[in-house]
């Protein structure tokens, strides 16, 4: 092929040049190496410069040519990271065969170079070498699911489908490639289920989200390795799973089969969705009594970990004791600030970060923007994203789009926000960024606008259960009931359902959920009960329901009741009977905190003397002595 000839000429013309040049007959100077001891000392070698004297000593014992020794070489020098040494090797032997193509694929395909493996494979068979059982799982490694099928195919012609690693390899390409049926089809009719077979089709219906199918074969498996487990647990937690994933992390330690950083890295990810702080350190303490390295990425999950639990501090703690940094780790503490209301803090650190010659990622300035976006920063925000391109090289992708939507929005600046989505050309705006619009507008009760957006997002078909939600919200604010019938009515029609507010308190290793005006609770006459006695108290320190945020067609008097019986008010009061006095209380919604409850928990906390820590969809509140880190913006 043309493309692979001139990748082969220019490392011959480069440093693999050198290699042929310098080929000449043994002298009477320099003393006969064997092969058999080159070979012996190619294989111990572990060094590039080692491996660069041993292969001088084999050209000037004129051994460059013997089969056995350049394959050697070739293999060395893939193992050490110099494919191009072995590249220039293999296209300066005479006639190479079978198994020094398959080093070069398997080896290009091992350093995720997927595209020049493929091409060494079609260049082999372009040279009339017939491709072995390696050389076929070697290159459908590095295959993409179309070239994938025609490797089945040539594998097919060749009689070579049904052996072991050509067979797993296949089945690894269909699960790749998400085709199921494909996958289940090879793996049935494999005679003998191999761990490695059995672990494919479990990834093929893990990233499928078929967790059932895939835990039912990880049940029936005889034997179990570390990636097995892993890639069940991993399942678990990336299909919001957590409590399955915990489980199962649990029953893994009671295995022979010992966890790995990976193992803890997904399980950490799996605690940070049930916001579980107690599990979190009980895994923390595993790490640090395991032999389990603690390195930036297991650094870095626990900092996520902790911040996304509510415990900023250990956070911090975990931050300080990683000793080499990655951006990666330094993006997740600014997230951690961002998250808990540290807006100034973020920065700060995103200062420290640049202070320290690391260079900002796309990811950096999402958590930075979104700082400004949730602290109300706005010439801050403006300044770092003019500054990405600007003095980064990094072009602004739809993410960034959305936060700075966001920070105006927020702002007040609705106007300005619709004209910098208009701008948008590459990337176009996506439903998350005419949503966030579509939200400024029903917060600072554009109507105008909020209805323009609105028709052009179900003209566009971009709209969801969001748009009509938001829609709906703006012409409540405003009064306008028919206008809210008929969007609700709109939704019924097209089966858009509103997906229901729920908080969670996790009290004596116990999570207890409540939806609004929740009556299921073993211990609801007394949770009601102290809601009663909050609001006397509450009302005696000046709070007034804030019926306006009630977007039904009611009496005041039933929306004051409808706003005493929030989820979030429902989790408190049972954290305020079920606790000692003074200790912190921390609930969980699954949507944005209502400004109603956002008030009266302000307030809460003053009376009762506690800490309230409050994780939204967006970010945490920590509620002390009457106020929010948030700074009442949100």
């Amino acid at each position: 092929m043309s493309s692979a000839t001139t990748f082969t000429s220019a490392l011959s013309a480069g440093v693999g040049g050198n290699i042929a040049q310098t080929r000449e007959p043994p002298s009477a100077a320099h003393p006969i190496v064997p092969a058999d001891r080159a070979v012996a000392l190619i294989e111990r070698c572990r060094s590039a410069r080692h491996l660069l004297e041993l292969h001088a000593a084999v050209l000037r014992a004129g051994l460059h040519h013997h089969p056995i020794v350049d394959f050697k070489l070739q293999r060395a020098y893939s193992a050490l990271g110099r494919l191009d040494r072995s590249l220039t090797l293999l296209r300066l032997t005479p006639n190479p065969n079978v198994f020094f193509w398959t080093a070069a694929v398997h080896a290009h395909a091992h350093h995720g170079l997927h595209h020049e493996a493929l091409l060494l494979f079609s260049d082999m068979l372009s040279a009339s070498v017939e491709p072995n059982a390696f050389t076929f799982s070697s290159a459908l490694k590095a295959c993409p699911f179309g070239p994938g099928r025609a490797l089945h195919a040539h594998s097919l012609k060749l009689a070579l489908h049904s052996d072991p690693y050509v067979a797993t390899a296949l089945l690894d390409m269909y699960a790749r490639g998400g085709e199921v049926v494909s996958a289940r089809r090879l793996f049935d009719a494999m005679p003998e289920k191999r761990l490695v077979s059995s672990t494919a089709m479990i990834t093929c219906y893990a990233k499928m989200g078929d967790l059932d199918n895939a835990k039912q074969l990880f049940d029936e498996m005889v034997e179990r390795d570390c990636v097995c487990w892993n890639t069940m647990i991993d399942g678990y937690t990336q299909h919001g799973r957590p409590n399955e994933a915990l489980l199962l992390f649990r029953r893994m330690l009671s295995s022979s089969t010992k966890p790995n950083e990976v193992t803890v890295i997904s399980v950490l990810s799996a605690i940070a969705q049930q916001g579980s702080v107690g599990s979190g350190r009980w895994v923390h303490s595993y790490i640090e009594n395991n032999p389990i390295e603690f390195n930036a990425r297991v650094g870095t999950a626990l900092i996520d970990m902790y911040c996304k639990c509510g415990s900023l501090e250990d956070a911090c703690k975990v931050f300080d004791s990683i000793k080499k940094k990655d951006v990666v780790a330094w993006n997740s503490m600014i997230g951690g600030y961002a998250m808990h209301g540290h807006g100034h803090k973020s920065l700060e650190l995103f200062s420290r970060l640049r202070a320290e010659g690391l260079q900002p990622t796309d990811i950096t300035f999402i958590g930075v923007l979104n700082v400004c976006s949730h602290s109300g920063l706005v010439e801050e925000g403006r300044e770092l994203f003019r500054s990405m391109e600007r003095d980064y090289g990094i072009e602004p992708k739809v993410e960034h789009y959305g936060c700075m939507v966001d920070l105006l929005g927020r702002a007040g600046l609705v106007d300005e926000a619709y004209e910098l989505v208009q701008s948008m050309k590459i990337p176009p705006p996506d439903a998350v960024i005419w949503g966030s619009l579509l939200a400024a507008c029903r917060l600072h009760r554009n109507m105008a606008l909020g209805e323009k957006i609105a028709d052009f997002l179900v003209r566009s078909g971009l709209a969801n259960s969001g748009t009509y939600i938001l829609l709906s919200n703006i012409y409540a604010a405003v009064g306008k009931w028919e206008a809210v019938a008929q969007v609700r009515a709109l939704m019924k029609e097209n089966k858009v359902t509103k997906e229901p507010g729920c908080t969670s308190i996790e009290v004596a290793d116990k999570v207890h959920e409540f939806v609004a005006g929740d009556m299921r609770h073993p211990r609801s006459g007394e949770i009601y009960a102290m809601l009663e006695e909050l609001d006397g108290a509450l009302r005696a320190h000046g709070y007034v329901p804030q019926t306006g945020l009630v977007l039904q067609d009611l009496e005041e008097a039933e929306k004051e009741r409808a706003l005493g019986m929030h989820s979030e008010k429902l989790a408190i009061a049972l954290g305020l009977i079920s606790t000692q006095p003074g200790t912190t209380i921390k609930i969980a919604k699954n949507l944005r905190v209502c400004g109603d409850c956002h008030t009266a928990t302000k307030l809460i906390s003053k009376i009762t003397g506690r800490k309230i820590v409050v994780r939204d969809r967006n970010r945490f509140h920590h509620f002390v002595d009457g106020s929010c880190s948030c700074g009442d913006y949100w």
